[in-house]
């Protein structure tokens, strides 16, 4: 029996699908709307200093990277999976290039977080 590492990406897959459908549009809604408008929310909520300092706690910065990572696992796969339906076969070639987008993501955005400090 070969040996597979598909369960490794599905993994990555469905906690970023689970990830974003529970928290996703509470993010969008939270940043892209309330905050801005200043309801129901203040919009001294995403004031630099706060934003800073939940980038910094150990907590934020795992909260912070677990979003973008796991977003960009899931988008990656699902890009995948539409350049199948498009008639483009899933070669090495295609994984590499969205598989390797989402690591180079999630890579980008620990090296950030960890260049803050704590």
């Amino acid at each position: 029996m070969k040996r597979s590492n598909a369960p490794i990406f599905w993994l990555l897959f469905g906690a970023g699908g689970m990830l974003s459908a529970l928290l996703g549009t509470m993010l969008v809604f939270i940043t892209g709307i309330a905050v801005p408008l200043g309801w129901p929310l203040p919009s001294s909520l995403l004031d630099y200093p706060r934003t800073l300092a939940l980038a910094q706690h150990w907590m934020g910065k795992g909260f912070v990277l677990a979003v973008i990572a796991l977003f960009a696992w899931h988008a990656a796969h699902r890009i995948l999976c539409s350049v199948h339906d498009l008639g483009i076969h899933k070669g090495i070639a295609a994984k590499l290039v969205c598989y390797g987008c989402a690591m180079a993501m999630t890579l980008v955005a620990a090296a950030s977080l960890l260049s803050l400090g704590f």
